[in-house]
């Protein structure tokens, strides 16, 4: 490129190669700078399960699920729980155009540029067990075949081609430390350069300047990310008031990258920074055996049959079963003065009922591989990812009786030692209640209702049986930790993605996109998310400003 830009792009991650796409399909000239090298390209994304909010989707209707808009959009607002006039103002004008968004366009802009999904339905973050509160009223977890990666490529894929026409250049291993402001506007960037690093994807790199760069355009969009791997910010803002004590020991489901600087930087150029306390990290966390970066964390994406006890052995309460409230199973977790937890289950659960976020968790589908998706889908035996987990996983006991798991835990114990005849009795009421077709249990009844659901009860939820069924063993525990995932406050944008100042008011040649605007407005989601919404806000936001800016340059 020989000119200078129309428009600079800081981070090369999902919302930025949107924004990217939607300014050369405009003919716009970019250059995209990120402090990572080109094997980080697609950013957090990639790493991710591909997980994509629907609404009313030809999947959704195939397997019976009747959704609308209106649905929908009663279950965002009750999930958001929108209470602050002035930081939540764009947050509630994003959530609506993004649900109206995931019920007419969505699908059909992404099978446009070839992004295809697998025919099962995923029902996230089921809620707390009020119409009008938090979580899905029914499936809208749809899963792109080939995962993340493939949500990355049919955007980096024509933003690459870009590049080779000259439209686009990467500024690789470029560090911005400050937004040029002249006359009021934002018309460049300035900072650091890095020294060259050939590591691979998602491995830390070093942080060694060996020189400095200045860039001007007319516009610089912030696509950066979040806070999610920065645990200093992530414990100064931390909401002690409603999840309580911040963890103790926290574990990354993102990159050491993920450091949320552009934030701070973004602030110091008169951007507008809201709702810093919310957040949305996971409780179902575990060590990876196999690490990529530092304290690299996995989420156990849990079917709802397994046992969860707090870490001082009582079971917890509903809604906090796997995968229905993230942020009330947060807060009682911390309640009890520890930040972990256990899950406690059977070999036939673990075989059924487990999965693990990510796209290297998750091969078969993320390389498109049918004949293995099917065999492993439809074996007997838990999935391999799961099985190396079990095998060798800090956070598994394996036990072939509840008293040798019990002193398995207790050596894996942050806290409290278990007791083996509390912890067997509160088992036993509940294997009690197996044995009838109705039941008190409102954890077995959430189990009756998903097994109602056709994708859960032919590939995600286990028949109901006996704990401590010998035929169903051997028993599993699973020590979960907090791991760090999103940040769901940031920069406030109006729809158009330009960011606002302090004054309230649009701040010229700047605009936000992705994590590092709350996935848009500053806080789409409000205080919870609806899981399969992450990715999704980083498309709409992206495109929002390519597209803003493609009408404006």
């Amino acid at each position: 490129m020989d000119t200078e830009p129309d428009v600079i792009v800081v981070g090369a991650g999902l919302a930025g190669l949107v924004a990217t796409y939607e300014l050369v399909r405009a003919g716009r000239r970019v250059v995209v700078v990120d402090q990572e090298n080109r094997a980080n390209l697609g950013g957090q994304a990639f790493w991710s399960l591909g997980g994509l909010f629907l609404v009313d989707s030809p999947e959704q209707r195939r397997l019976g699920v009747r959704d609308s808009y209106e649905l929908a959009l009663q279950d965002w607002l009750g999930s958001a729980g929108f209470d602050r006039d002035d930081e939540d103002r764009w947050g509630r004008q994003w959530a609506r155009a993004y649900v109206h968004f995931a019920a007419t366009e969505k699908r059909q802009y992404l099978h446009d540029l070839g992004l295809r999904l697998t025919p099962l339905v995923g029902w996230a973050e089921r809620g707390g067990g009020v119409a009008g509160g938090h979580g899905n009223s029914v499936p809208r977890f749809h899963l792109t075949w080939g995962t993340g990666p493939e949500v990355v490529r049919v955007f980096a894929e024509p933003v690459l081609a870009a590049e080779r026409r000259g439209l686009v250049r990467f500024a690789f291993r470029h560090q911005v430390d400050e937004l040029i402001v002249q006359d009021g506007a934002v018309v460049g960037v300035r900072g650091t350069v890095l020294e060259p690093c050939d590591a691979d994807r998602g491995v830390a790199s070093s942080r060694v300047a060996v020189g400095d760069f200045e860039l001007r355009a007319e516009a610089v969009v912030v696509a950066s990310g979040g806070i999610g791997h920065n645990h200093e910010l992530i414990r100064a803002n931390w909401p002690v008031d409603r999840l309580g004590p911040c963890p103790e020991t926290m574990i990354s489901g993102v990159p050491a990258h993920v450091d949320g600087r552009m934030i701070g930087i973004t602030e110091a150029a008169g951007g507008r920074i809201v709702n810093r306390d919310r957040m949305w990290h996971y409780t179902e966390g575990i060590h990876n055996w196999d690490p990529i970066w530092p304290d690299h964390a996995i989420r156990i994406l849990a079917g709802p049959s397994s046992l969860w006890f707090d870490a001082n052995g009582e079971r917890m309460p509903a809604p906090c079963f796997p995968g229905f409230d993230t942020n009330r199973t947060m807060k009682q977790i911390l309640s009890t003065g520890y930040d972990y937890s256990w899950l406690v289950l059977t070999q036939s659960i673990l075989a059924k009922e487990f999965s693990l976020s990510g796209s290297e968790q998750n091969p078969e589908i993320t390389g498109k591989d049918l004949k293995l998706t099917l065999s492993t889908r439809l074996a007997k035996g838990a999935p391999g990812p799961v099985d190396a987990f079990k095998n060798k996983g800090v956070d598994f006991v394996v036990a072939d009786n509840l008293r040798e798991l019990v002193a398995g835990m207790n050596a894996l114990a942050r806290g409290p030692q278990l007791d083996h005849d509390a912890l067997e009795r509160q088992i036993v009421a509940r294997d009690r209640e197996v044995e009838h077709k109705h039941t008190k249990d409102f954890q077995l009844m959430a189990v009756n209702n998903a097994r109602r659901y056709f994708a859960d009860k032919v590939s995600r939820v286990a028949k109901p049986h006996r704990i401590l069924d010998p035929a169903h063993g051997p028993l599993i525990a699973v020590r979960l930790n907090v791991l760090t995932r999103k940040t769901l406050g940031g920069v406030q944008t109006n729809l158009d993605s330009q960011v606002i100042g302090a004054d309230g008011i649009p701040l010229p040649g700047l605009y936000a996109a992705g994590e590092v605007a709350g996935f848009g407005g500053g806080g789409v989601h409000g205080y919870n998310a609806l899981e399969g919404t992450f990715l999704g806000g980083c498309i709409f936001s992206g495109r929002a400003a390519g597209r803003a800016l493609a009408r404006s340059l």
